[in-house]
């Protein structure tokens, strides 16, 4: 895996949000590949409870400055780049005031999901590609994890589909059991077709609730990995009929060799 390019997107990271399941493992995975020579990169949400002084964010003004359409809306995409200590790292947050500047992640004070999740939901994975796209940087694999981030495998596959610096990337998309309970906004799955998604792969986002959305991620993924020990049966169910390759859950003390050795065994391999 030495010299591979691993893309890492997720909803969540530490040491910028509080420790979680998510939020470790999409860390401790990046970091372990990236010690082993992987080039790596992270994406994540600029959410407006990150510390930028104290994380010590910068903006990164040659690939700030684009407007993102969102559902016929000219949003402007900000993206801002640190360091993780001692790792040597790179962390790219994607932000836009609009979306991540209030004080929350995804809900109000009252644990009441924004109106707006989807839409940030859809920035947020154009966000990713575009700054990749200025990066010139072809990732050989990119990993999702986080329902936040889990539009982009069907962006990639839809929205990108004749984008030549991501034609040969395979798409992995970790699941985790915590999601959120009811649905986000309705019109979502209107939003989606806006940008000429095929109507029938956003069928399924027309109850937005959280098992639909990973199931749209594991419909457009090359492969899954059970990022929790335990996950709804009807996701279960729904990984058994996909045709991607499946990683089990792993314990902690086995993440770094079972995840490296599933790229290359089993993602990599892949024929196109």
């Amino acid at each position: 895996m030495k010299d591979k390019r691993i893309l890492y997107v997720s909803s969540e990271v530490t040491p910028y949000l509080p420790e979680t399941e998510l939020s470790s493992t999409a860390f401790n995975v990046a970091k372990q590949a990236h010690s082993k020579g992987v080039q790596t990169r992270i994406f994540m949400p600029r959410f407006g409870v990150i510390n930028e002084r104290r994380h010590q964010l910068h903006e990164v003004i040659r690939l700030s400055g684009m407007n993102l359409i969102i559902n016929d809306m000219d949003m402007p995409l900000i993206i801002k780049v640190a360091s993780i200590p001692k790792e040597r790292m790179q962390v790219y947050f994607i932000d836009n005031d609009e979306y991540f500047k209030r004080k929350a992640v995804y809900s109000d004070e009252d644990e009441k999901l924004f109106d707006d999740n989807d839409e940030r939901m859809i920035f947020f994975a154009k966000g990713v590609v575009e700054t990749v796209k200025k990066l010139n940087w072809a990732p050989d694999i990119i990993h999702v994890h986080g329902w936040m981030a889990s539009l982009l495998p069907l962006y990639l596959r839809e929205f990108y589909k004749e984008e030549p610096l991501l034609n040969g990337s395979k798409i992995v998309t970790s699941l985790y059991s915590k999601g959120f309970e009811g649905e986000l906004n309705s019109e979502m799955a209107n939003k989606v077709r806006f940008d000429k998604i095929d109507d029938a792969k956003a069928t399924v986002l027309e109850s937005p609730n959280h098992i639909n959305i990973l199931k749209s991620a594991i419909a457009n993924s090359d492969a899954i990995v059970k990022g929790s020990e335990e996950l709804p049966e009807e996701l279960e169910s729904f990984i058994k009929e996909s045709d991607a390759q499946v990683l089990e859950f792993q314990s902690e003390e086995n993440l770094t060799e079972a995840y490296l050795e599933f790229y290359r065994e089993n993602v990599l391999e892949l024929s196109e």
